[in-house]
């Protein structure tokens, strides 16, 4: 196909992206108007972590007093998320200022991301740029950096620039540490075609890249960098896991260890049986794909579930599972959640009426349900197809 004929398409895509960043920029507007001491970041459902974390001095991030990122000052994020969050900070005088900055740095993400899936799968594209997902947590916080980064390495991936892509998919692990099982996925999928000097360049540009973002501040200022991975190995069950649901339901808790072994186990376990009966049902499966799952497999059992961490898998629907159906479905469970989990935090707040707790879990147990439906239809889908992408000079492994 070529550039010309392509183009109207990439152009439609790009407007659609656009669009739906629009209506993700108004969603959060009432919060960047007023102050939030009438509880409107949850009545009105524009709560966003990069408006509230600004001026924020329980981890002194040292956002507003312009402290360079984990060298003058702690940060509970990946370094090159850490080093965007300062990046937006150093021209901003006020938290709607520091919001439009990293407004254009996220819309800038994902526009890549709909460019590369419009490289790799054409119109369908449209999935991520016309996702409900995309505006109601494209301004949530930082995770399209890392989602840019991962598709973009999987279109080079997918041209055979394993060394392109082992340095994107480095630099989306050191801004979220989700990129990493696509890394995984790539590297498997290099070695089952006996590519080891592939995967081993794939590695090696991945680890570098890796280092290159995080060595200086871990060797400079060790305390602050580490906060990241001391946060997080704390942290207990959030509400949006499904530990912190049995825990309430069969009312006992877990330590700090005991909840990070058993998610860590029960995320391994998961992710075996999705292969294994995956290997099965298609022995040619393309390797790559697996990622798609696997990522499912995370967050549902992971310890927390952000909400803004759907944005992880809305790429893939348009990669590996192009159903309508049930991303329609992942779509409207998604925004129940969304809306369920804010009006509940209202309630809480003794803002507004607001709703119980059990309407906010039975958004997440229809979420869940439905994620569990996209791996099913993921593993039992006849004869997937070999190059998901228009373009025939990508590879299909």
């Amino acid at each position: 196909m070529s550039a010309a004929r392509r183009t109207p398409g990439l152009a439609l895509v790009l407007a659609a992206t656009v669009a739906t960043l629009a209506a993700g920029y108004l969603l959060k507007l009432p919060c960047l108007t007023a102050a939030w001491t009438d509880g409107r970041q949850y009545t009105r459902l524009c709560y966003s972590d990069v408006a509230a974390l600004y001026a924020s001095n329980d981890r002194e991030r040292g956002l507003d007093d312009g402290r360079f990122p984990y060298l003058g000052a702690r940060n509970e994020y990946p370094v090159l998320t850490g080093l965007a969050m300062g990046a937006a900070a150093w021209p901003a005088d006020s938290y709607p200022s520091f919001f439009h900055w990293t407004a254009v740095l996220l819309g800038a993400s994902a526009l890549a991301t709909s460019w590369a899936l419009h490289r790799i799968a054409g119109s369908r594209a449209l999935y991520l740029a016309l996702a409900p997902t995309l505006a109601i947590y494209a301004f949530m916080n930082w995770d399209l950096i890392a989602v840019a980064l991962a598709t973009v390495a999987t279109l080079a991936h997918l041209r055979g620039r394993d060394r392109a892509a082992g340095v994107l998919l480095g630099l989306g692990i050191a801004a979220k540490l989700y990129p990493v099982f696509v890394l995984i996925a790539m590297l498997a999928g290099r070695l089952r075609q006996g590519r080891r000097r592939d995967a081993a360049a794939m590695a090696g540009t991945a680890g570098g890249a890796w280092l290159a973002v995080n060595l200086p501040f871990a060797l400079l200022a060790p305390g602050n960098w580490s906060e990241f991975y001391r946060f997080n190995s704390a942290r207990g069950a959030d509400w949006d896991s499904v530990w912190y649901v049995l825990a309430r339901h069969l009312g006992f808790s877990w330590s700090r260890l005991e909840l990070n072994l058993l998610a860590a186990l029960a995320f391994v376990g998961a992710s075996a049986l999705i292969v294994a009966v995956a290997r099965r049902r298609d022995p040619g499966r393309p390797t790559w794909t697996f990622a798609f799952p696997v990522l499912v497999a995370f967050l549902l059992t992971s310890k927390v579930y952000s909400p803004q961490f759907s944005l992880w898998l809305i790429p893939w629907f348009a990669l590996t599972l192009p159903s309508p159906w049930l991303f329609a479905a992942f779509s409207v469970a998604d925004a129940a959640v969304f809306v369920t989990r804010f009006q509940f935090f209202a309630r809480l707040a003794d803002v507004g009426p607001g709703v119980p707790f059990e309407a906010f879990e039975v958004a997440l147990g229809l979420r869940a349900a439905v994620l569990v439906a996209c791996v099913v239809a993921w593993v039992w889908r006849a004869a997937p197809e070999r190059a998901p992408a228009p373009q025939p000079a990508l590879e299909a492994t």
